[in-house]
């Protein structure tokens, strides 16, 4: 893999999953009828590329928190995707089995998604942690709370 590319959403299965996900569900819609074009059809591709869109955006912010935002809104997105193909098996646009393997693979997505920001959540404490600590050994003010809003995932200093 090209070295640039070791620390870009491109490498996040969450992301690569979600990818093939959109790509399926593309497929998917061509199916449904012509009068659903601009009504269910926009509503599912919407959804779908809302959840890679959004794990990429996260990634890009190098924020712990505000990742871990983008990714509450992927799960959303999900969840959106999901009550979209409730409807599409209650039209009749498409069948249980392949509405069940939908479903299957978007639950498999949410907990992908959540496993994420678990993971965020564990390095924005530790970062926060050590930072702490590193402010406290340098700090004039002990009970004085470290500078700056947000962790950066990067470790680099806020400005």
């Amino acid at each position: 893999m090209n070295e640039e590319l070791k620390t870009t959403f491109e490498t996040l299965e969450v992301w690569q999953e979600s990818r093939k996900l959109r790509m399926e569900i593309s497929i998917l819609v061509k199916e449904f009828p012509d009068e659903e074009k601009y009504r269910l059809v926009d509503q599912m591709i919407r959804a779908a590329r809302s959840v890679s869109g959004n794990i990429a955006e996260g990634h890009g912010r190098y924020h712990f928190q505000e990742n871990i935002q983008f990714c509450r809104r992927a799960r959303g997105s999900l969840a959106e995707l999901m009550d979209h193909l409730y409807v599409g098996l209650d039209e009749k646009y498409i069948t249980e089995v392949k509405f069940n393997y939908f479903r299957d693979k978007s639950l498999n997505l949410v907990k992908m998604v959540n496993d994420h920001i678990e993971n965020l959540s564990k390095q924005k404490h530790a970062h926060s942690a050590s930072t702490h600590a590193s402010h406290a050994t340098h700090s004039s003010h002990p009970n004085k709370a470290p500078g700056g809003k947000g962790v950066k995932q990067d470790g680099a200093k806020r400005v």
